[in-house]
């Protein structure tokens, strides 16, 4: 197992907080951060009394982004900087986004700071995100380095908030406060800095308490959206609901719905 300095990982009554901890570098994406993000996402998966992920950053940011300081230029290969960039986002990034896209719980996103380049598409790799009120989103990557946003930021970005915001924030490279972004419905909501940790575990807390298959449907459901006309969404619709219907969920919602109390869930 990779040393622990990285990135804090505790569950708390079914709840897994994952915690970026690096503040001194504003939680700058390090090969071993990445590495290490990877080992608590598959803990939380692989750990059945996990029902949510609640992710957040230690310090005054979120997550500041690739850590340029640790990019060497000079490093002898046979390969350019942009070949092991990229190799390295195909082995340990780009997995990653998927690892938290494909977890079976719902994720969380507590946006304690600035989400910069490569955290924009961490944090809204989250199927919730809440914000406190001081953090923001920030695309430097093309009118500073030359560079597309990434870790799926190019794909959440134009689907949730639109192309022409989209290709703004990136051209521009504008900070996007926390209140516009959820006035925009690119997060859940926006809220004061001293809530935010409280917030998130009741959110956390929400989200653990529905069906254990509640976070795959919804994502899939989403995505099939993208891309399907409305006759085929409905014929997913009825698809998927003929299969949730017959499953023991199910049976337990109706039953807490006529006996006027909670379901109760059985664990994943």
């Amino acid at each position: 197992m990779t040393t622990p300095e990285h990135v804090g990982y505790e569950v708390d009554d079914g709840l897994a907080i994952v915690t970026l901890n690096e503040p001194a570098k504003l939680n700058a994406l390090s090969a071993a951060m990445c590495a290490q993000l990877r080992e608590a996402v598959g803990r939380a998966r692989d750990d059945r009394r996990v029902r949510a992920l609640l992710l957040t950053g230690a310090g005054k940011a979120f997550c500041a982004g690739a850590d340029l300081g640790a990019m060497d230029r000079a490093a002898p290969s046979d390969t350019t900087l942009g070949e092991r960039t990229a190799g390295a986002m195909q082995a340990e990034s780009n997995p990653l986004i998927l690892e938290l896209r494909e977890l079976p719980c719902p994720v969380l996103t507590a946006l304690n700071g600035a989400a910069v380049g490569g955290g924009v598409g961490l944090a809204l790799a989250a199927d919730v995100v809440i914000a406190a009120r001081s953090a923001y989103f920030y695309l430097p990557s093309m009118p500073r380095l030359g560079l597309l946003p990434d870790l799926g930021a190019s794909w959440f970005l134009p689907a949730q908030i639109g192309r022409a915001r989209f290709l703004a924030l990136t051209l521009m490279g504008d900070r996007l406060p926390a209140e516009t972004a959820a006035q925009w419905g690119l997060i859940w909501a926006c809220v004061d800095d001293a809530a935010l940790r409280e917030e998130a575990v009741r959110i956390a807390r929400r989200l653990a308490a529905a069906p254990a298959h509640a976070a795959l449907e919804a994502r899939r459901a989403a995505d099939a959206a993208r891309t399907n006309d409305l006759r085929s969404q409905l014929a997913y619709e009825a698809a998927r609901q003929r299969d949730l219907i017959d499953a023991d969920t199910f049976d337990e919602g109706v039953k807490a719905f006529l006996q006027r109390r909670e379901p109760a869930f059985p664990p994943r």
